[in-house]
């Protein structure tokens, strides 16, 4: 089956490529908390909101989204829509870009340490919620042509870290032309879709006999 494509700006890598933001250890802690992560999760996956659209999707008075909306904001993770809303009601939107949560400056303090744990954490957690609700309802429920267009797959090889590298850069390359050919895709049958890629290496058993 083939994946259907659709943006995904948020690269979690645990090595930034040139392009990518990698988050100072101030964003870091703006955004290590775990509804500042959905929130910003939703503006990644699902485009532009309010405080009152986020306040009914999460279950929370538009009071406390609209405070976390300003904390993401103050660090330049999130942006207010230009043109759009009023005085009132604030649009917001995640700055076009790929992201990496993997700050070494950061991962030589205590603070910065524990920040990119919750951060990578949550957003990983949301990510499998995600796939495991695919996989209870959307493998039956979904109309037959999601369904054929969806992959889940899993694969293993014996590589070195050179190789690891080229399979890394060729994913990413393929990825990231998908992103740019269908950022700002509309249409009837137009849905946001998550694009997963995991390649890292497993635990050493020890030698082979």
């Amino acid at each position: 089956m083939e994946d259907e494509i659709r943006e995904e700006d948020d690269k979690a890598l645990l090595g930034a490529r040139p392009d990518d933001r990698v988050l100072d250890t101030g964003a870091l802690r703006a955004l290590a908390h775990p509804l500042r992560v959905r929130i910003y999760d939703i503006l990644s996956q699902y485009g532009p909101q309010t405080a009152s659209s986020l306040a009914e999707r999460l279950g929370e008075s538009s009071g406390s989204t609209s405070y976390h909306l300003r904390a993401l904001a103050k660090h330049d993770l999130i942006e207010e829509v230009e043109g759009r809303g009023n005085a009132r009601e604030r649009w917001w939107q995640r700055p076009v870009g790929g992201v990496s949560f993997a700050n070494p400056d950061a991962m030589k303090t205590p603070s910065g340490r524990a920040a990119t744990q919750l951060v990578m954490s949550e957003f990983f957690r949301l990510r499998n919620e995600q796939l495991m609700e695919f996989i209870r309802h959307g493998l039956t429920d979904e109309e037959e042509a999601w369904q054929e267009s969806s992959m889940i797959s899993t694969a293993h090889a014996r590589l070195t870290p050179a190789q690891s590298a080229e399979l890394t850069r060729k994913i990413m390359a393929l990825i990231d032309e998908a992103v740019d050919n269908y950022r700002n895709q509309t249409g009837d049958d137009v849905r946001p879709v998550t694009i997963r890629a995991d390649v890292f290496p497993l635990p050493q058993l020890g030698e082979e006999s």
